[in-house]
């Protein structure tokens, strides 16, 4: 009997990207704030994105999103090329994004949270049977045990079960690529180690995620490639375990990190297969 490979132990270069961007750029009037950004994100990884503030993190997942257009360059998603101009486009694809906001209603309950917007209906009503039924089918999946009850208000809730319930929210249509927006951001010791459990199962359960994170540690505990966008430029895409927080931290406020990054006044992201020590850049 032959022992499937989980995707995260089969090294990243060997993985063909699910999304892929290349020199995608994006300005708002004289301001560049994407300037030929590069980015791969692999089904069963979590890619964590990172970059100081005013780096374009936020920009790129929105042109991801759909949410602004990006103005040049390719949007590869499994594999052929797309036109992503609205959110309808992306959701289309399957990527989800949970913003920090979380966009939750507090005086709804977890069912309703999770269908907000997308409700399903029977007989002109709300068939709350079936979403109840497929709101506990999502969470009993993700192995979330923290919910006493879905018809919990979200009132009611701590700040890493509102997570919980954004993340659910995320998977349960079907989604191949999830965007977390600083999804610790605020939450205690025990709750961030909560959602980062979930980050790391969605990943297992072969989804592409990408974690934006200012919180290093949270990177690297789950992170299995890491983006770092400095000044609007894409300096390094590389395997975690090739790196150590004191480069990492380099990138972020130097945009080099010894051969990692920006060689001279070029620019480029070395590939992840060249991203292990050994000197060697993409060209």
């Amino acid at each position: 009997m032959t022992t499937a490979v989980p995707e995260s132990a089969v090294p990243a270069s060997s993985l063909a990207p699910l999304l892929s961007l290349r020199g995608v750029r994006k300005s708002f009037g004289a301001v560049d704030v994407l300037k030929g950004v590069d980015l791969d994100v692999r089904a069963g990884r979590v890619t964590a994105l990172v970059g100081d503030n005013g780096a374009g993190k936020s920009t790129l997942i929105k042109g991801i999103a759909g949410i602004h257009t990006f103005d040049s360059g390719d949007y590869t998603f499994d594999g052929r090329s797309v036109s992503v101009s609205s959110p309808r486009d992306s959701n289309a694809l399957g990527i989800e994004v949970v913003y920090q906001d979380l966009a939750l209603c507090d005086n709804l309950d977890v069912v309703h949270n999770m269908f907000l917007g997308r409700e399903l209906k029977k007989a002109g009503l709300l068939d709350e049977d079936t979403m109840e039924k497929r709101a506990k089918e999502t969470l009993a999946g993700l192995s979330v045990r923290t919910l006493k009850s879905v018809r919990t208000h979200v009132s009611a809730l701590s700040g890493g079960q509102r997570q919980t319930v954004a993340i659910a929210r995320s998977v349960l249509w079907d989604a191949r690529i999830v965007i977390l927006d600083e999804p610790t951001a605020a939450l205690g010791v025990a709750q961030t180690e909560q959602v980062l459990l979930l980050v790391r199962r969605l990943a297992d359960r072969g989804l592409g995620v990408v974690l934006i994170s200012h919180n290093l540690n949270d990177v690297f505990q789950v992170a299995d490639d890491i983006a770092v966008l400095y000044l609007g430029q894409m300096v390094a895409q590389v395997d975690a375990k090739t790196v150590n927080n004191n480069q990492v931290v380099e990138l972020i406020t130097a945009g080099r990190s010894g051969h990692l990054g920006l060689p001279g006044t070029n620019g480029g992201m070395p590939s992840l297969e060249h991203a292990d020590g050994t000197g060697q850049e993409a060209h």
